[in-house]
Formats: structure tokens, C-alpha cells, sequence
């Protein structure tokens, strides 16, 4: 099973490609072009980072965001599933309160450092964003089976 995974930005996206024990793919992009790669790259199911307010103010950009989030679903090839970032804090982290820091420890520890240039590991060249949505691939993967009809 092949699941793309994305962390939505209001005008780029990240989007990583995990098929279960590896990454197949990762990039990020302008949204215009992640809407190509629902169309065309190969998956069998769509996960995609949710906003999540918890009361707070939000502005422009998250409601921005919130309407790429409804054009990538509405182009997926397969339902998407739309994964909160407190779920996969849990999941990973065991706690709702962890750190972007603590969730790429937690995926280091699972898949393997990065290692070097000469020596790359399983999540050689991650950065910012492409850890959200490896963390949201990992998520997916992993609570599959557990998901409500």
C-alpha cells in the first residue's frame, strides 16, 4: 500500500510518498502543481493534514490553506483521509503537548538518521515541512486498519 501524505501550505505543499518501510517520494511544491501530482503519481490512498483551531484565532492563511485542503481532495484518486496534527503527536510522540522537534526524533528513532551526503540514511534530505507530512504518511500507514467506517 502506497499512501501520499501531504502538509498543506496556503500557497506550497508538502507531499511525501511512504509505502509503508521507505519513502518513495518526497517534494515540496506549489499548489498548483500537488494537485498535478494527485492526478498523476502512483498511491493507493490520500492522507491530508487538517487544520485544527482549539479555539484560537486564526487568519487569512489558515482559511487559504483550508481551500487548497478541499482541492486536493476533491482531485484525489482515492478518498482522502483528512489526519489532525494532535493524532499524529499522539501516535508518534505519546503526547498531545510534542514539539515538531520530538515528532522527527520519534520518525529518526523509527526509520534511521539521515546520515550524510556520502552515506545517506532512510530520511536523508527531510526538511521542515517534509517531516509534517512524513509524520502524516507514517500516521496513516500505521492506524489504517483502525480507521471508523
Amino acid at each position: 500500500m502506497i499512501i501520499l501524505a501531504l502538509d498543506p501550505g496556503t500557497t506550497e505543499t508538502a507531499f511525501v510518498r511512504w509505502n509503508g518501510s521507505r519513502i518513495l517520494e518526497a517534494e515540496h511544491w506549489p499548489n498548483a502543481d500537488i494537485r498535478q501530482v494527485l492526478i498523476g503519481r502512483e498511491y493507493d490512498a490520500v492522507a491530508c493534514e487538517m487544520i485544527a483551531s482549539y479555539g484560537m484565532a486564526v487568519g487569512r492563511e489558515v482559511f487559504e490553506t483550508c481551500v487548497w485542503i478541499g482541492r486536493f481532495v476533491e482531485v484525489a484518486r482515492a478518498e482522502a483521509r483528512l489526519v489532525y496534527r494532535r493524532d499524529v503527536k499522539l501516535h508518534l510522540c505519546h503526547s498531545p503537548r510534542a514539539k515538531d522537534a520530538n515528532v522527527r526524533q520519534a520518525l529518526i528513532d523509527r526509520l534511521g538518521a539521515p546520515g550524510t551526503k556520502k552515506n545517506p540514511g532512510a530520511t536523508y534530505g527531510m526538511k521542515s515541512h517534509l517531516w509534517a507530512a512524513l509524520a502524516v504518511a507514517v500516521y496513516a500507514f500505521d492506524t489504517r486498519e483502525a480507521r471508523p467506517q
